[in-house]
């Protein structure tokens, strides 16, 4: 650990602070979601007794579960709108909502579709009914598609960029098929042959059924949920009328190249963790490798901040699924930049793998993926996403204290042995841009 005579008097009393207390705070029961059933709904939810919920119906319904291209997005962009339910138009589902101060998103990951709500504590109600209608409710109408749906995709398909286009096809030489499928469609991809609404409204009835979807809430009493969820989900099938895309995932590796115009991106990426392994050397590894420093004035500790040439930017993410993982270095920037930055998180990841850590170092990549797991649960949504994810798979909510308990377990040896792992076995690369200058995976010295 860090030798205490080194430390100035407010250091001292930090890691005091810390040792009397640890991380006894994150490690609450208000820290990890509780999970129970109610009226055949998944249900998992915290409560911090705060003034401001979250409510979100996660569906199984990300793109690694289409049947064809852009069904995904498409049942995205009809939640809250077009006609909507049968019970409520766009027009009073927005004015409500305003009304009672309420914020209303729907987003998708590669396994999830998330319906969210968040709300004022008092409101729990009139939200739980609308998502329940949302889900049980919505009319797939042809004019409301034309009108309104296709034009939205078309325009988020103009402005996909190198970034996610690499990120994409590192997932697609992993994976192939399923959790290969691209997050978003770009604008090479012909959605119109696939995309209508007949097509998703099968799509939903498929996902949206009792067996498919879990109900997180973070803020919300038991008792409320229990006296809401029950009458207003009840509309919600039991089972999906149609069949989902289940493919298992299976790791491949290869490399993909993509020529582009004014941007460039690569991908590094290797097996990463999935949800509910326990793996905590894969967290502490990626907050080794970490990305841009968390201290303004100060190039920081982790090897990408380090590595990263002036004109590119670097990061590492454990994109964590309920069947497999990808831990991915991706470097965004000019050409030559890139391709130097590449080179030095190579090297770095090989430094690792040879010569391990210091034990300063190591504490430093406990503490950041410590702060990695709670940061993204409470402030960026993250929890309700993986809480959620992890019920529609079978599994239950992450252990916020066992997890962090786990990452303590991390030793230099169990660290340089899991980039040694990684190292040894097929890495998959993606290259979008300037493909004259962006390097090959064999010039990086990796096996594909």
């Amino acid at each position: 650990m860090i030798c205490r005579s080194a430390l100035s008097r407010g250091s001292k009393l930090a890691l005091g602070r810390q040792g009397a207390r640890g991380f006894a705070a994150a490690a609450s029961p208000k820290a990890s979601y509780e999970p129970t059933t109610i009226a055949g709904v998944k249900v998992a939810s915290r409560d911090d007794n705060g003034p401001t919920t979250r409510l979100a119906v996660v569906a199984k319904a990300g793109t690694r579960y289409e049947p064809l291209p852009g069904l995904t997005v498409g049942l995205e962009e009809f939640a809250y709108k077009a006609e909507n339910t049968n019970k409520r138009s766009a027009l009073r589902i927005t004015r409500e909502a305003e009304l009672l101060g309420g914020q209303l998103t729907a987003y998708h990951t590669r396994e999830a579709l998330v319906l969210q709500a968040s709300f004022l504590r008092e409101d729990l109600p009139y939200f739980t009914e609308l998502l329940a209608e949302v889900v049980s409710q919505t009319r797939y109408t042809t004019h409301e598609f034309h009108e309104e749906v296709k034009d939205i995709i078309h325009q988020k398909q103009a402005k996909v960029d190198a970034s996610a286009v690499a990120l994409d096809a590192a997932h697609a030489v992993a994976f192939h098929s399923g959790l290969g499928a691209p997050l978003y469609p770009t604008p090479s991809t012909p959605i119109d042959s696939y995309l209508n609404e007949q097509a998703v409204a099968d799509f939903a009835a498929a996902a949206y059924s009792k067996s498919n979807i879990a109900v997180v809430s973070d803020g919300a009493s038991e008792h409320g949920l229990q006296k809401w969820i029950e009458p207003f989900f009840k509309t919600v099938s039991a089972q999906g009328s149609g069949s989902l895309n289940n493919v298992a995932s299976k790791y491949h590796g290869g490399e993909q190249r993509i020529s582009a115009v004014g941007q460039n991106s690569v991908v590094i990426a290797f097996p990463g963790a999935s949800l509910g392994a326990s793996s905590p050397e894969t967290a502490v590894l990626a907050g080794l490798l970490g990305g841009e420093s968390t201290i303004k004035w100060s190039p920081g500790f982790s090897l990408l901040s380090q590595a990263a040439a002036p004109g590119a930017q670097a990061k590492a993410t454990n994109y964590a699924y309920s069947d497999a993982g990808l831990l991915a270095i991706q470097i965004n920037g000019q050409s030559a930049a890139v391709k130097k930055t590449a080179e030095a998180a190579v090297k770095a990841l090989k430094g690792v793998a040879e010569s391990g850590v210091s034990q300063e170092v190591l504490v430093k990549a406990i503490a950041k993926a410590k702060f990695t797991l709670l940061s993204g649960s409470e402030v960026g949504g993250v929890g309700i996403v993986h809480a959620g994810a992890n019920l529609i798979h079978g599994g239950s909510p992450l252990k916020v204290a066992e997890t962090l308990k786990a990452f303590e377990s991390v030793t230099g040896d169990k660290l340089k042995a899991a980039a040694k792992a990684l190292l040894e076995g097929k890495a998959s690369v993606a290259s979008v841009g300037d493909l004259h200058v962006l390097p090959f995976a064999e010039d990086l010295g990796l096996q594909v």
